[in-house]
């Protein structure tokens, strides 16, 4: 029924993670992004940011034709709108839970990765970015802890949801990433708790294939080079007309 377009990062685990969860029939098509797979004309057509995850439904609500997703946070909604699970309906329970994954996506998973990039893989270490990222990082660990305090439970609210699948793969880079959830002990709970599920142990071992080496030409692939070349290529001010 499902495409999963995927590789074993914290954003394609997201994914894996939730389908296990609803235990809908999938498909994993792995997107070597070391490799430089993200670029290539068929995948683009159905995740335009050159980013994985990305999902194609075939056998959408509407009864239409293949429907592709791209964008965790889409695709974690769709999903959950589609089997009607992890995502409350009531008006309350719906805002909550789209508050805290709208701030996973744009905060927590974003800030994390920048940390990651400086802290761990840049070969130029610099002071000044890897501290903006690192305090911006325990910023909102502080955050989640906060609120994980207030639910006593899950990310939002009492009931496990994608809020949580949304956080959780990030949580689990805090050890390469230098955090101890020693400091935030509602956080270390709730990771605990989320860890332990079947699901989501059978989420994140979904696709464990061989990872290429991350030599210059998979840092090009991974951190921006190549991507940059090709919206060169394609500025109109280097595309001649044809006489």
């Amino acid at each position: 029924m499902i495409d999963l377009h995927y590789a074993p990062t914290p954003n394609g685990w997201k994914i894996s993670i939730l389908l296990e969860e609803l235990e809908l029939p999938y498909t994993v098509i792995p997107v070597n992004i070391r490799a430089g797979e993200q670029f290539r004309p068929e995948f683009l057509a159905i995740s335009p940011n050159n980013r994985i995850p990305a999902i194609v439904d075939h056998a959408p609500l509407d009864g239409g034709g293949p429907l592709s997703v791209f964008e965790t946070g889409a695709i974690l909604v769709y999903l959950a709108r589609k089997t009607n699970r992890f995502l409350p309906t009531d008006l309350r329970g719906f805002t909550q839970t789209m508050q805290w994954v709208m701030w996973q996506v744009s905060g927590l998973g974003p800030m994390l990765g920048q940390h990651g990039h400086f802290a761990l893989y840049a070969q130029e270490k610099i002071a000044y970015a890897i501290e903006r990222y690192r305090d911006e990082a325990a910023r909102l660990y502080r955050v989640l802890d906060t609120q994980l305090g207030k639910t006593g439970a899950y990310v939002a609210g009492t009931e496990y949801g994608i809020a949580d699948i949304a956080c959780f793969p990030w949580a689990m880079t805090h050890k390469a990433q230098g955090f101890t959830l020693d400091d935030f002990p509602h956080v270390k709970r709730w990771y605990a708790s989320v860890r332990a599920r079947p699901q989501v142990q059978a989420g994140l071992a979904v696709g464990k294939f061989e990872k290429e080496p991350l030599d210059d030409e998979a840092r090009k692939n991974m951190f921006g080079q190549k991507a940059k070349e090709m919206a060169h290529r394609m500025s109109p001010n280097n595309q001649r007309e044809t006489p």
